[in-house]
């Protein structure tokens, strides 16, 4: 019988700033606002890039102006194009292959995403029926994140994403049935800037909701599914979120929280709480 390929480690799906040609400082365009200083189109390097691949005001991205930095999650997929798809040949020395891998950077971090979506899945006891397929799913995903950089650019984004999305629909249903009572069904809701303050959120479907600048302090989001959901400026001093399903670190750095705001135990506290 032959060996399962290995899941992604956790480390291969975070972001690794020193094996990464800082592709996310040039492929990607901002636009200036709240989260951005400066204006910037796709392809051309931030002003503040060094030419050691570092940033020269990363201790000070909000005080400047780049809060938007701050909170961008590449899902180690800045590393996989730096270090795999293209074999550790940076943009600068290898001028001719620039615009490829700036546009197979946003692919890649698609598809982390739904590695790191599809792990914390196969961690969920209740999900259990599910493992196999889920398992099928992780490793499908993560051979496509080792094609050539050809292969990636032309890739079906859209389709693979449903697909996977199937079951991690079905993974959420599995996990919050397990909590008792009526859950509420705010999926893809306008909830901009609502008084939430101690609203009893647990098992709540949220994924893809609308909670930017949202009054969620003492919410209780225990078992909640967040996948998607926006968490600009939402308010979440002394909100329990522990057991909540598909949160991302990205998501939590966007938001306002403090010493009193309860995390699952495999995200971390955002510096700036």
């Amino acid at each position: 019988m032959s060996e399962q390929p290995a899941a992604p480690s956790s480390a291969a799906l975070q972001a690794d700033c020193a094996n990464c040609f800082a592709l996310c400082c040039v492929a990607l365009p901002f636009a200036k606002s709240s989260d951005f200083a400066v204006d910037k189109d796709a392809g051309k390097p931030c002003g503040n890039l060094l030419a050691d691949f570092r940033c020269g005001i990363h201790t000070d991205l909000r005080a400047k102006g780049f809060t938007g930095c701050t909170v961008f999650d590449c899902f180690g997929a800045g590393q996989k194009v730096s270090q795999v798809t293209f074999g550790g040949q940076d943009w600068r020395r290898a001028p001719k292959s620039a615009r490829q891998m700036f546009q197979v950077l946003p692919v890649m971090r698609q598809l982390h995403e739904l590695l790191w979506y599809l792990t914390e899945a196969l961690g969920l006891p209740p999900a259990a029926p599910l493992h196999a397929e889920l398992r099928q799913a992780l490793d499908r995903v993560d051979q496509l994140t080792l094609a050539a950089p050809e292969a990636l650019t032309t890739l079906d984004m859209p389709t693979v994403r449903a697909e996977v999305n199937a079951l991690l629909l079905e993974t959420s249903e599995l996990v919050r049935a397990k909590v008792p009572g009526r859950k509420r069904n705010h999926r893809g809701a306008d909830l901009i800037g609502a008084k939430l303050a101690g609203a009893d959120l647990r098992a709540a479907n949220l994924r893809g909701a609308y909670l930017i600048a949202a009054n969620l302090r003492n919410a209780d989001l225990r078992d909640a599914d967040l996948i998607g959901a926006d968490l600009r400026d939402t308010n979440l001093p002394g909100a329990d979120l522990t057991g909540a399903i598909f949160l991302t670190q990205a998501q939590l750095n966007a938001a306002r929280g403090d010493s009193s705001t309860r995390l699952p135990a495999h995200l971390d506290r955002p510096a700036h709480w």
